[in-house]
């Protein structure tokens, strides 16, 4: 993306309220988002869920210090989670997190809430992926980090038969990750998860995609990737 220009956006992104994202989520579902009638079908048929990992708004982002004051990165957090809540569109959706601030903005949103205090990263989103499987029986569940202040449409990564991974515009990390359930999938979280990712796929012999999508590859980490590009 090195040909995109730039403009910052010092917690000025656009957030949505709750009454926002009950009203995105309904006019999709009546719009149909961007799906066919088979993808429709597809998920309806799979019961594809949402699981969106979310720490501490107070603690989270502290990488970006040097930019932001800490209420700031709490208030940027906060709307970059509730934008990315809003992308699910009519999908079901659940919050994975130990934070109770947290978990009253998920309600707040009409997110499930999947309590899962001291487990870090890899074990709130194992635990959570095999709560959304044994008690609403997901057949494929979508985890999308909370931080992806471009994130539109996360129906695009659904409907395939194995693995899609969305990785960030470094090919380092993973964005967003959609598996079948059942199948034993290692999460594996970190710098680098992006290849440990498409290795487990490989390990469990599933077939898998790679989507480098230009909204939802971009998370923010740093004061540079505040710097959000004008053309994705």
């Amino acid at each position: 993306m090195e040909s995109a220009t730039s403009h910052p956006f010092p917690v000025k992104l656009r957030c949505s309220t709750p009454h926002t994202v009950a009203r995105q989520r309904k006019n999709k579902m009546m719009q149909g988002s961007r799906e066919t009638s088979e993808q429709r079908s597809l998920r309806l048929i799979a019961a594809t869920h949402v699981l969106v990992p979310v720490k501490s708004f107070r603690q989270a982002k502290v990488r970006l210090a040097p930019a932001l004051s800490e209420p700031q990165r709490a208030e940027l957090a906060r709307t970059m989670a509730t934008r990315v809540l809003a992308a699910a569109g009519s999908l079901p959706v659940s919050v994975v997190c130990d934070d109770r601030e947290v978990a009253e903005w998920a309600e707040a949103n009409g997110a499930a809430v999947i309590w899962r205090p001291g487990l870090g990263l890899n074990g709130a989103v194992t635990d959570g992926v095999e709560k959304l499987t044994r008690d609403d029986n997901a057949i494929e569940v979508v985890v999308a980090h909370g931080d992806l202040p471009l994130a539109d449409d996360l129906t695009r990564v659904t409907g395939f038969a194995g693995i899609t991974l969305v990785p960030d515009r470094h090919d380092d990390g993973t964005n967003v990750l959609c598996i079948p359930t059942r199948v034993g999938f290692t999460f594996a979280y970190g710098p680098g998860s992006f290849t440990r990712h498409r290795d487990e796929a490989d390990r469990l012999r599933l077939p898998y995609r790679v989507l480098r999508d230009p909204r939802l590859g971009w998370d923010v980490d740093v004061p540079a990737d505040l710097e959000l590009p004008t053309d994705a």
